[in-house]
This record gives structure tokens, sequence and C-alpha cells, in this order.
């Protein structure tokens, strides 16, 4: 299921965060989004699920317009959301907020994929299973927040800083799992400041600046481009 945004331009309180922003994200890649901050990596993630409309532009699942639908409705059709704020119920216990997401989703897993309590165990949530979500540490809300959202085996999830407050270790096994979602065909969207981790994960990458796609290339261009280095990051090589 292919991505595709079209000229989206958001504009707040006179300000223009997104000017006429155009790119496809594909069924079997992980397509990396970069950019300093205020580049308006966040607000292109919430107009892309629904949280925010666009002045100008559209969104197209698989060729249909969703620009109009809300989050809910696009969460039906196979598109998921890791928000940058935290989005656990925190008076429920893990378990219980896999349960509650399901419910709210509404979509049945297809055959073969994993359930929710693989996903749990992979990303070491297990024994965490019947602790109240208030009491996780950042780390580990992150990594429950990543698990409800595979847990609905999403054509496209888009992950707006997934490896945020994540350790090393579990920064790896959320980027097996993605990696494994893209290969079994869905299309990811990341976007972090873990530029290393992002590129090693990713197979094109786009640099927004100042609201416009300044940059689209190769994990490997892009290290190497002079525009990333000048304007955003010295990335390892």
């Amino acid at each position: 299921m292919s991505l595709l945004a079209t000229s989206l331009t958001v504009r707040l309180s006179g300000r223009t965060l997104l000017h006429r922003v155009t790119f496809e994200a594909r069924p079997g890649e992980v397509l990396a989004v970069f950019g300093p901050s205020g580049a308006g990596k966040t607000t292109l993630f919430r107009v892309l699920v629904g949280e925010l409309a666009p002045i100008e532009g559209i969104v197209l699942l698989s060729g249909d317009d969703i620009t109009r639908l809300p989050l809910f409705e696009r969460a039906r059709r196979g598109l998921g959301y890791v928000p940058q704020t935290p989005s656990v119920l925190p008076d429920l216990s893990v378990r219980d907020n896999l349960a509650v997401f399901e419910r709210l989703t509404r979509r049945a897993r297809p055959p073969g994929s994993p359930d929710a309590l693989s996903i749990a165990r992979d990303l070491g949530l297990e024994p965490l299973l019947d602790t109240q979500a208030a009491r996780l540490s950042g780390g580990e809300r992150r990594r429950l927040e990543i698990t409800r959202a595979l847990s609905a085996a999403p054509r496209v999830l888009v992950c707006d800083e997934p490896f945020a407050a994540v350790d090393p270790l579990g920064a790896l096994h959320v980027a097996d799992r993605l990696r494994a979602l893209a290969d079994a065909g869905a299309t990811v969207l990341v976007s972090d400041h873990h530029v290393d981790a992002a590129l090693r994960l990713c197979d094109r990458a786009l640099l927004l600046l100042d609201g416009e796609v300044a940059l689209e290339a190769s994990p490997e261009d892009f290290r190497a481009h002079p525009l990333v280095r000048s304007r955003y990051a010295a990335t390892s090589p």
C-alpha cells in the first residue's frame, strides 16, 4: 500500500510549516524523513495520519484520497501511527493497553502476522504485561507504543521518533521489527534524531528544511551530501 503526498501546505498562526511537500512512500521500503528541529517533520506526519488538515495538497493511500478522513478511519484502512508525544493509557496495564487498541482499530490481522504478545516478547515487554503503564520508564512506554502499532499489522506505518528514550539494544529490536514489517510488504516512514540508526534502517531518505523537501537520496548519498553536513548533521561514515 503506497502513501503519496502531493503539494502539502500547512500554515498556522501566519507561519508556513509545510510548503508544497511532495513525495511517495512505497510498499516494501522504509522511508526516513530527517531535518533540524522546526523543519516540519512532525507537522508532516500529523497531516499524513489525519491529526492536522493541510490548506493545500492531497494525501493518497493506494490511490484513494484520504486527505479529509479522520485518524481513526485511516487506521481502519491500514495506516498505523506512532506519535512523538506519549499516547499510552497510563491507568491500564501493558496487556490492557494492547487489548484496548485492538478493539479500537477493528482490524483483523492477516494470516501469519505476529500477534501483540509475540511482538511484546520480542521487544522485551513480556515481564511487564501486568504492569501499570504509568509505572513504565520512557523507553518501556515507547516500546509499548510501537508494539501496539505493530500488533494491528499496518500496511503503512508512520513512526515519529521510534527510538526516543529506547536503550541501544532495544533500539536494535525496534529496528528489526520495522525492517521485518517493510520486508513483508508494508510501507514504513520514520523520523528520528538518531540519524545513524535511522539511516541503517531506511532504503531512502528525505531532508526537510524550512518546511520543504530539500533532498531525496539513498542512505549512502544522504550521508555524504554537502547540504546534509552543512544544514543538518555530521553523520558517521
